[in-house]
């Protein structure tokens, strides 16, 4: 089952999806599943592979499904062995309800999607960002109304590249195609096309509420964000969904210029991404 295993897991990572992933590592005696057995599980619950079923498969998905609930990069996984006899007291490793006798030993592990940015407004702030992407091995897609800013000669690397109007790039897209991006920026060049995507977007992941979501993040003041909150709110949009929305984005650095404003975003996506606050120090007392 490794192979199967393995390209199912790497299929979700493509479209955002975050998958825990146990290994059977060693097997003695009579044990369900042997070494280089395989299961995965994504984060919306669906399973593939096996490691052999029964109460040993039972007791390491609910495992599997805690450590993809667990955040920051200290969690990402584990080795545990379990002792499939409910009589085990004593003896090295977790005693579970079975009549096997065996012993079995596996690694539990987090898989995360590598970042896949939508930079809707492909300008000289969506230029720079995408630079700084690169730099860290991200992938960038870019959406902008207008051809000259979403072509293979400004954006030669991106993964995607959307030209059209707002609302034809949204006709085909739901909140679970949009997944695929782990960010979604909004830098438009008009807020006029901002609002439509916004409103769009949010109006998706309304609909499928139990689909993960892509984090969404707006450029622009406070006061037109109180402008736009409040007119998605008359159109029914839920307030928790615009309380997730980061607007402005980037870490309050005073930026100004594109590169500036790239740094400050990527690095607030960054600090998400590895689960750290940004206002605390990095530096550990010896």
């Amino acid at each position: 089952m490794t192979h199967p295993v393995l390209d199912w897991t790497t299929a979700q990572l493509a479209n955002g999806r975050k998958v825990a992933v146990a290994t059977v590592l060693s097997a003695g005696g009579s044990v369900p599943g042997k070494p280089g057995a395989r299961v995965a599980l994504s984060d919306l619950g669906e399973m593939f592979g096996t490691v052999g079923g029964g109460g040993l498969e039972l007791t390491v998905s609910e495992k599997l499904g805690v450590l993809l609930q667990e955040k920051g990069e200290e969690h990402g996984g584990f080795v545990e062995s379990f002792q499939l006899y409910k009589d085990a007291k004593g003896q090295a490793g977790t005693p579970l309800n079975s009549l096997c006798g065996g012993r079995v030993t596996l690694s539990f592990e987090v898989i995360q999607p590598m970042p896949h940015i939508l930079l809707c407004g492909g300008g000289h702030c969506g230029k720079a960002i995408a630079d700084a992407c690169e730099l860290l091995d991200w992938k960038h897609s870019v959406f902008d109304i207008r051809s000259e800013f979403s072509n293979d000669d400004s954006y030669p690397n991106a993964e995607e590249l959307h030209n059209s109007s707002a609302e034809d790039f949204l006709a085909g897209e739901d909140s679970s195609s949009l997944a695929r991006f782990s960010d979604i920026l909004l830098l438009g060049h008009k807020w006029s096309v901002d609002e439509v995507l916004l409103k769009g977007m949010l109006t998706a992941q309304q609909k499928e509420a139990k689909v993960w979501r892509s984090r969404i993040g707006v450029i622009g003041s406070k006061s037109k964000w109180k402008t736009f909150s409040e007119s998605a709110l008359k159109d029914g949009i839920d307030q928790k969904y615009l309380d997730e929305v980061d607007c402005p984005i980037g870490l309050n650095v005073g930026a100004e210029t594109p590169a500036e404003i790239a740094i400050a975003v990527v690095g607030q996506l960054l600090a998400r991404i590895k689960s750290q606050d940004p206002e605390e120090s990095s530096w550990r007392e010896a």
